[in-house]
């Protein structure tokens, strides 16, 4: 594995302003004993160094500085963060420090020369400012009024002090100040011009020179500003970003042993309550010590080869503690001051956890746990920061944990990829023969993978994401996933390297789902987001897609047979014995043959592919009824046109000399009945209506029979099959089109016999001119002759439903010649026995003897007729009382003094109005004429 290591050169600092490290540390240590003398309490003693020697070693500490005499056996600091506790240089040797301002000292790498001038100059500045704590003051200005030049071995080093200290001026006031500098404010141009000529030049700081004076002016005017106007407690010089948080960076590095860099020293705890001392100053809160403090400790742990992870760890223990405040963290100052050192760390940590499998090993994947802690905890900080642009509803570990599983193991899968087939590249092609043997390969090895995944990085990463593995486990999905997809569709056929490159597919995606599902067991979907997420691509999707292949050939093959046959047959009724269409059996032979071909293939899932197969199969099959029943027409295409309604009067007795008006007449009405009848298809004769009526019988037959068999084979199939598939294996379509076509093929049929081809023995005789001459006997003759084609033709199974609607059509149109006949049909009244007696010779011709159709049958069918026919032999008073009665009543009192004409609604009744007119209108008397006459003016018929 390859591991990252970063020089601490590489690192950069978070916190950088215009000082070198030494200018930065001599001024920290400047703050921190001034800090110390502030807020202590009692005055810090002065002593010198030297006094202290000839005393024997005897020292008089400030009683704030004590330090703890058990430090060594614990430091409540090192507990906090996980350091371990260990022995250091800095607390043996010869001589161990007394207090620890005399350890920071040494650790700060300060001089006691140094620090005995700076103790002076703080009891100057202490004498002269009598009850003034330090935060209230600028140090560096008042340093450079209390020391002198003499206070220095040279002055070159006096100079150079005084150089620092303008520059600390400069960067603390004008460079980077805690409020920004407004442009009309002159103090600032003026400081700098101050400033620019003291770096030239040593300056005059007598107490009361005019350029010392310039100096304060400006200096407190700039330091002593607030955000609105008010006079703030703590003067502003050193708190501004990133001058504040550099300097607590330096006291901070104090906390290391001076010859042990990775070694957090014993006397962390008081050295720390000291470092703290100095927050007011700078600026500085909880919050920022613990980010400044994880930035030191995760900086040493770079800088020394990242062996130390106890520095680490504390790091990302300091920063967990940062997360639990960040969001209560709302000044834009601190988020400043803060996402720097976060980024840098955040970065530092992705860096390796985007690639976490190139990082982590056996030899090192304890430090996992705090590089992911560090990258978490850096991450939520900086979302919960307002400055920084986010979706703060998000829950940033598991987004960024999630981020981290997917980028590594897409490497990870690169690779391996690459070291199976070299030539896997985006610009060498891999050669077809060769893909599927390492896609067998490849899937084993991903399992292989998934495991590792599961038993050693998820159990670490399981804290910040609780379907850690199952991300893991869906990321490799989809990367195996889309090499597989890439060659798919170059599959044609079922080859040995094509299933066993499917069959390792399927393994494969088994084991990812049950690492899924284990992983999930706690969640509260249960892991259904994740696999959900895992888009199938194992064998059975594959060989789907194959059959699918093979299903849209067979039915293409179908489509073809279909139109074929559809154009040549001739619907021919001694084609066969059962008189049906040839082509149809061969259809039913393709659709058997299909799905007998369906189940020879080597698949293990016939139920789940054999819905789609049958319903394509089906769709064929409806197309053929469908066509195969076109252009037969229905009811209305052979009923005719109704025409004008006409009075009559009584008949003349001297027929004979209007015989050729007669004809003439009727000659008329045979246009006016057949205006209008639509084309039908001339291959539609009623032998031809008979072979497909006989067709579709078989077809249904055929399929019932198909559905059975088809059951069968599944049942004897190693395919797995769910509970009450039998009932979705129906030919639902093509039933459905077969019994439609049966019932509109035999309405069709009916209704063209009876209007259309007897229309010469039923319109243009039945009734027409004297009544008894023209009675049913030839309708009737020619009607048997029909019916023994049907009888002889028909399927047994479908025989009385095409008889009975021959018969309801012959009602039909026996009470259309009553009822619409037309003028040249007049009826008497004693007219109605010859009516009703070629009714019943109609109905007998049904019944047969006992032979024909079921009494109760023709019953059910001439309810109508029988209910109609009462009325011609009622008087025309009667009829005329009862039309105005009818008439009143669906009118009401407005219909009075003009009988309303009753609308034509086709459906007879004894209550229908337009019913009883039209019987009226056929009467051949002088009251039914004059009626007519007065209430509607109806024209008159042309005397016979």
């Amino acid at each position: 594995m390859h591991e990252h290591a970063v020089e601490f050169e590489d690192l950069p600092f978070p916190f950088a302003p215009n000082l070198s490290e030494s200018e930065i540390r001599e001024t920290a240590y400047e703050m921190l004993v001034g800090a110390c003398r502030s807020s202590g309490p009692k005055p810090l003693t002065f002593f010198s160094h030297s006094e202290q020697s000839n005393r024997g070693g005897q020292r008089i500490p400030s009683p704030s500085l004590y330090r703890s005499l058990t430090v060594t056996a614990s430091s409540k600091v090192k507990k906090k963060l996980g350091l371990r506790l260990r022995t250091t240089s800095s607390s043996s040797g010869n001589r161990r420090a007394a207090t620890t301002g005399e350890l920071m000292r040494v650790q700060m790498k300060v001089s006691e020369l140094t620090d005995t001038r700076v103790r002076r100059a703080l009891l100057r500045v202490a004498a002269g400012q009598l009850g003034r704590r330090i935060e209230s003051m600028v140090l560096p200005l008042e340093l450079i009024q209390q020391l002198k030049c003499s206070d220095f071995p040279s002055e070159q080093e006096y100079e150079a002090w005084l150089r620092r200290n303008l520059k600390v001026l400069e960067a603390g006031l004008l460079l980077h100040p805690r409020l920004p500098l407004d442009k009309a404010d002159t103090s600032a141009l003026r400081l700098q011009q101050i400033i620019h000529e003291g770096l030239e030049k040593p300056m005059d700081i007598g107490k009361d020179s005019e350029s010392m004076l310039a100096l304060r002016s400006v200096v407190m005017s700039l330091a002593w500003r607030s955000f609105d106007g008010s006079v703030p407690d703590t003067c502003h010089w050193a708190d501004g970003f990133p001058l504040n948080l550099r300097i607590y960076q330096t006291l901070l590095e104090a906390c290391f042993d001076n010859h042990d860099e990775t070694c957090v020293i014993q006397e962390v705890d008081e050295v720390l309550e000291l470092i703290k001392t100095t927050w007011a100053m700078l600026g500085v809160n909880e919050m920022l010590h613990d980010v400044c403090f994880s930035w030191v400790l995760f900086q040493r742990y770079v800088a020394n080869g990242q062996v130390d992870n106890d520095l680490l760890f504390a790091s990302s223990n300091l920063l967990a503690e940062v997360e639990k405040d960040a969001k209560a963290m709302k000044d834009p100052f601190y988020a400043k001051s803060l996402s720097y050192a976060l980024n840098l760390m955040l970065s530092w940590a992705e860096e390796r956890l985007l690639a976490y499998h190139d990082t982590f090993h056996n030899g090192n994947i304890e430090s996992m746990q705090s590089v992911v802690s560090l990258a978490v905890s850096s991450a939520k900080i900086l979302a919960g920061d307002i400055s920084l642009e986010c979706n703060k509803e998000a829950d940033v570990s598991c987004t960024k944990v999630e981020n981290y599983i997917t980028s590594s193991l897409h490497a990870v899968f690169v690779q391996k990829l690459e070291k199976l087939d070299p030539r896997n590249s985006k610009h060498v092609p891999r050669q077809q023969d060769k893909v599927f043997p390492t896609l067998s390969v490849l899937a084993r090895d991903i399992s292989e993978l998934a495991f590792n995944e599961k038993a050693t990085f998820s159990p670490i990463l399981k804290r910040w994401h609780p379907l850690a593995a199952g991300v893991a486990v869906a990321t490799l999905h989809v990367c195996y996933g889309h090499e597989v997809k890439q060659y798919v569709k170059s599959v044609t056929e079922l080859t040995p390297d094509a299933v066993e490159m499917l069959m390792a597919a399927d393994k494969l995606e088994k084991d990812l789902v049950q690492i899924a599902v284990e992983d999930s067991v706690d969640s509260e979907d249960g892991g259904k987001s994740v696999i959900r997420e895992m888009y199938p691509y194992e064998a059975e999707a594959l060989i789907i897609n194959l059959v699918k292949s093979w299903i849209k050939t067979r039915v293409e093959g179908l489509e073809e047979c279909v139109d074929r046959n559809l154009q040549e047959e001739v619907w021919n009724p001694r084609a066969n014995k059962e008189c049906f269409a040839p082509s149809a059996l061969e259809i039913l032979g393709i659709i058997e043959d299909s799905l007998e071909a369906f189940f020879l293939l080597p698949i293990p899932m016939h139920a789940a592919l054999l819905p789609e197969l049958m319903s394509a199969l089906d769709k064929s099959l409806q197309q053929y009824l469908l066509k195969a029943k076109s252009g037969c027409g229905n009811r209305n295409t052979f009923i005719p046109i109704m025409p004008a309604l006409t009075r009559c009067s009584a008949r003349s007795k001297f027929h004979d000399v209007f015989r050729k008006k007669e004809k003439s007449q009727a000659t008329d009405q045979r246009r006016i009945f057949h205006h209008g009848t639509t084309n039908v298809d001339s291959s539609f004769g009623l032998p031809q209506f008979c072979v497909r009526i006989n067709t579709m019988q078989r077809i249904g037959m055929g399929l019932k029979v198909l559905e059975k068999r088809t059951v069968a084979r599944l049942g004897n199939s190693k395919s797995t099959k769910e509970d009450g598939i039998e009932k979705g294996l129906k030919f639902k379509l093509s039933k459905a089109a077969s019994v439609e076509g049966i019932r509109q093929l035999s309405e069709a049929m009916a209704y063209k016999v009876i209007f259309q081809d007897l229309r010469y023995v039923l319109w243009d005789g039945l009734y027409v001119g004297e009544v008894s001459s023209t009675r049913i006997e030839p309708f009737l003759e020619e009607l048997n002759q029909c019916l023994k084609i049907i009888l002889s033709t028909v399927h047994d199974r479908v025989l009385t439903h095409v008889i009975t609607e021959v018969m309801k059509a012959s009602f039909d149109g026996f009470l259309l010649v009553l009822l619409a006949g037309g003028p040249a049909r007049a009826f008497s009244l004693e007219d109605h026995v010859i009516i009703e007696e070629d009714f019943k010779l109609l109905t007998d011709l049904f019944w047969s003897n006992g032979e024909g159709l079921p009494a109760d049958l023709i019953e059910k069918h001439c309810t109508t007729v029988k209910e109609v026919l009462p009325l011609f032999r009622m008087d025309t008073e009667d009829l005329t009382e009862l039309f105005s009665e009818l008439i009143l009543g669906m009118y009401g009192s407005s219909a009075k003094f003009h009988l309303p004409l009753p609308t034509t609604s086709g459906h007879w009744s004894p209550r229908e109005p337009n019913t009883l007119l039209r019987i009226l209108c056929h009467r051949s008397d002088d009251a039914a004429a004059k009626f007519l006459k007065k209430n509607y003016n109806l024209p008159k018929k042309s005397n016979r």
